[in-house]
């Protein structure tokens, strides 16, 4: 899969204008290949020569306006064609290969029934593994598809359905779309269907989740049908590509993905065993996340890979926006606020950050590194105070005319800015400048004098990191709390515009009454990193136990993670805050993400002689909320999850196993009966016998994935030596199984054993590189890299890779974020465990 330049799809911009494809499609044959006839009909500069992204495994024939294209111009990436004429068609029959990667079109076969579905996902740059097409976001084309199937199976795409004769489907031609959207589903899919305002709504799942989509469909369909209108009364332009159907397959990279018509997600959204709420509404915000896209992304799509924020800032605004006005999960700001703006935090800090909207991308390679928490967090983050600083009708005003200005063409930050600007009635350059062209973000710290009980003068410094001079104005709130009657809450809100002199005086609060607690950033609305003043830092333990405010909880918690992440506050500091405040925790999504990160905290920055009390302490909380949450309920759940990760009291988890000592309400299902087994082969209890017992008892996707997950956590050298062949060597896996094997093979507890890999990490993670790519490499390189193992040595070895200048990009950029990752770790253990 070569990448493509921004100089290359320029040229070929200016030579090319592609009208259409009709691609034929065989899926009846046996074994890793299936067979792609395809017609591409595109205007051209005459006598000019181009190229398309074309990567088959045998060529049958290719004609180019009736004549013979020698077989030589398709050197396996790519085809090229010369002498164009004004009009042409382009005939290729070929056979192309499946994948287990995630890309192109991939093949899975359930191990529940040994049923085979396909998913065809052709980003970023991945068109080329099923047809030959000008792949680039602004060559847009209408797609006709037809597809020969076995006859049992259900085939869907973005385009309606025309005809189907046995395994024979003909659908629709699509409008234009870019062909990273071109999508299709084929296999013997459950299917459930409904209908709302006009539009055909339809689900579909593996047969094996079959009754899990059957009682979980309702809610979908509910959602989906809430976000429809509210999308429709925000925008002119009603929903635009026929139906709405949404596929959840397996073994998929994304989260979900946007395709016009036939949004594909993750099949774990829809989940076989007890959801908490904090999943059930991430999968609400989800939904109106790709939904959102099909107006920011399908209807206008970016001109380049450069100008992606307008895919993706706007699609994570919108899907929490539109998730707390039109649904009933209304707290999806608290969520933002604690998990994926620490995400976009985290990711700006770090040696690979870049502005939200960079001037140049110069590849593909290097647009696929950018999906990452700047284009999604920090842009809604930033899209969050424009929105504020605008006005929502303004917003709305302006986000419409670039609706009908632009619809199934291409747009860019220009375009777009002009269209708020002209709503707005304000030049938005210099906003433009500060925000979406530079990167890393600001500290925010609150300066606080007074005199007796009452502040003398209040004011927020504002600083950037070094290397980075860039200040910027932010509008915030800051809450004055008070401890009342056993409850803390807030007094006063004042919202302020600070500048970017690096010092805002807050004349408003001078002669106030001091508060117990002076929150910056209330509501949410800066991007920054919060720092609170001394007094309420310090009383922070006693009172945020009593605040009754969700969202200014989850801005103290996030503050405070940030602080450690930092190496501000040390990790022992954190685990107590843990113990005294997260027991009587309403809101489990703070359960959840406070537990999460507490836990990687303690792996990571806490010393090994510490790292056992503190661990106790995180087990201690999660186990009081557990006995203080509603049976049968979400908080009890997140608790026992919680519990669970930190424990080392083996005999109570074999109990529950059993069915011995479990707390009432609480049931121990398949996926929590892994997660007992994984904690228990981490800690040397549970060996292979056991996991091939529970694996007999879950023939399922999810059995085999946490089986791998758990082989690979046993302490025993031939369990490691067996993962890590899988990690780096194993072209057969698929992406997921790799995947899930990674993610299982690092333990904090194993330190000794895993020593030998640290080095091996950085001397065969590139050879892994080359025998897999895009969005699969990069997760496992992730996953697989040794964060818990931090050391010197670690850092030496990362220095010599990062030196080598034939580096993959992929690779460099995983290994030199997660370099500074243990930097910040050293730095941190500085502090005392």
């Amino acid at each position: 899969m070569p990448t493509l330049t921004r100089a290359e799809a320029a040229e070929r911009a200016s030579v090319v204008d592609v009208e259409t494809y009709h691609v034929d499609l065989d899926l009846t044959g046996d074994g890793g290949t299936f067979r792609s006839r395809t017609v591409v009909r595109f205007r051209a500069r005459p006598g000019a020569a181009t190229f398309l992204e074309f990567e088959p495994v045998e060529v049958a024939s290719m004609t180019l306006n009736g004549q013979p294209v020698p077989a030589g111009a398709a050197d396996g990436a790519r085809l090229a064609l010369s002498g164009l004429a004004e009009s042409n068609e382009l005939v290729v029959d070929a056979t192309m290969r499946y994948s287990n990667n995630g890309e192109g079109l991939h093949r899975y076969v359930d191990p529940a029934d040994g049923a085979v579905y396909l998913y065809q996902h052709l980003f970023i740059n991945n068109a080329g593994r099923v047809l030959p097409s000008f792949d680039q976001p602004d060559l847009k084309a209408s797609f006709r598809v037809s597809v020969t199937a076995p006859a049992e199976w259900t085939v869907a795409t973005n385009g309606q359905l025309v005809s189907r004769d046995g395994g024979r489907w003909e659908f629709a031609a699509t409008e234009r779309i870019s062909t990273y959207l071109a999508t299709l589903i084929a296999g013997p899919w459950h299917t459930r269907v409904d209908e709302h305002d006009g539009i055909p709504l339809a689900l579909f799942t593996r047969a094996a989740l079959a009754e899990q989509l059957d009682a979980q469909a309702p809610e979908i369909f509910e959602i989906t049908k809430q976000c429809l209108d509210r999308f429709h009364e925000m925008f002119r332009i009603r929903y635009p590509f026929g139906h709405y159907q949404q596929a959840f397959a397996p073994e998929f990279n994304f989260g979900a993905m946007e395709y016009p018509g036939l949004v594909v997600f993750r099949d774990e959204l829809v989940p076989r065993s007890t959801m908490t709420d904090t999943e059930r509404e991430y999968r609400a915000s989800v939904i109106a996340h790709e939904m959102a896209h099909q107006w920011f992304g399908d209807l206008v799509t970016m001109a380049w890979w450069d100008d992606l924020w307008l895919n993706e800032s706007f699609a994570e605004y919108l899907g929490s926006r539109v998730a707390a006005e039109a649904t009933r999960w209304t707290g999806t700001w608290t969520t933002f606020a604690l998990h994926r703006k620490a995400w976009g935090l985290r990711a700006d800090q770090r040696p690979s950050t870049h502005p939200v909207a960079p001037a140049e991308v110069a590849d593909t390679d290097q647009a696929l590194m950018n999906f990452d928490g700047i284009s999604y967090a920090k842009g809604a983050s930033v899209l969050k105070q424009l929105v504020a600083w605008l006005g929502d009708e303004a917003f709305l005003a302006g986000v419409n005319a670039h609706f009908a200005a632009h619809a199934f063409g291409n747009a860019t930050l220009a375009d777009l800015l002009g269209a708020l600007a002209e709503a707005g009635g304000r030049d938005l350059s210099g906003w433009a400048e500060l925000w979406l062209r530079r990167a890393q973000v600001n500290t925010l710290r609150a300066e606080v004098r007074r005199d007796g009980e009452r502040y003398a003068e209040v004011a927020v410094v504002q600083t950037a990191p070094e290397g980075f001079g860039t200040l910027r104005p932010h509008r915030i709130g800051i809450g004055l709390y008070d401890h009342l009657d056993g409850a803390v809450v807030r007094r006063e809100l004042i919202e302020a515009e600070l500048d970017a002199s690096g010092r805002t005086e807050l004349p408003a609060l001078a002669g106030k009454k001091a508060a117990d607690l002076l929150l910056l950033n209330d509501g949410d609305l800066a991007y920054g990193k919060i720092r609170l003043d001394d007094d309420s830092a310090a009383a922070i333990p006693l009172l945020l136990p009593l605040l009754t405010d969700s969202l200014a909880r989850a801005v103290i918690w996030a503050s405070t993670l940030d602080a450690v992440v930092d190496g501000e506050r040390p990790v022992a500091e954190l685990v107590t805050l843990v113990l005294a405040a997260l027991p009587v925790e309403t809101e489990t999504v703070i359960v959840e993400d406070v537990l999460r990160a507490t836990r990687g905290l303690v792996d990571r920055y806490a010393t090994a002689a510490a790292r056992p009390a503190a661990l106790e302490l995180v087990a201690q909380a999660a186990d009081r909320l557990l006995a203080a949450s509603p049976a049968g309920g979400s908080r009890q759940l997140a608790a026992a999850r919680g519990l669970i990760g930190a424990t080392v009291d083996t005999a109570r988890l074999d109990g529950w196993l059993a069915g011995a000592g479990v707390p009432a309400g609480l049931v121990v299902d398949a996926d929590l009966r892994w997660l007992i087994r994984y904690r228990l082969a981490v800690l040397g209890v549970a060996g292979p016998a056991e996991i091939d017992a529970e694996l007999a008892a879950d023939r399922s996707a999810n059995g085999e994935q946490w089986a791998a997950r758990c082989r690979a956590a046993l302490p025993d050298p031939a369990a490691k030596e067996a993962a890590w062949a899988a990690i780096v060597g194993d072209a057969t896996l698929s992406n997921r199984l790799v995947e899930l094997t990674a993610l299982g093979f690092w333990q904090a507890e194993q330190r000794e054993l895993l020593e030998p890999y640290v080095e091996r990490y950085f001397a065969e993670m590139p050879g892994m590189m080359r025998i897999r790519s895009g969005m699969s490499a990069e997760k496992i390189s992730v996953a697989a890299f040794p964060a818990v193992m931090v050391s010197e040595r670690a850092r030496e070895l990362a220095a010599g890779l990062l030196a080598e200048p034939e580096l993959n990009p992929i690779l460099r950029r995983v290994v030199q974020d997660n370099d500074d990752d243990m930097r910040r770790a050293l730095l941190a253990r500085g502090l005392g465990g």
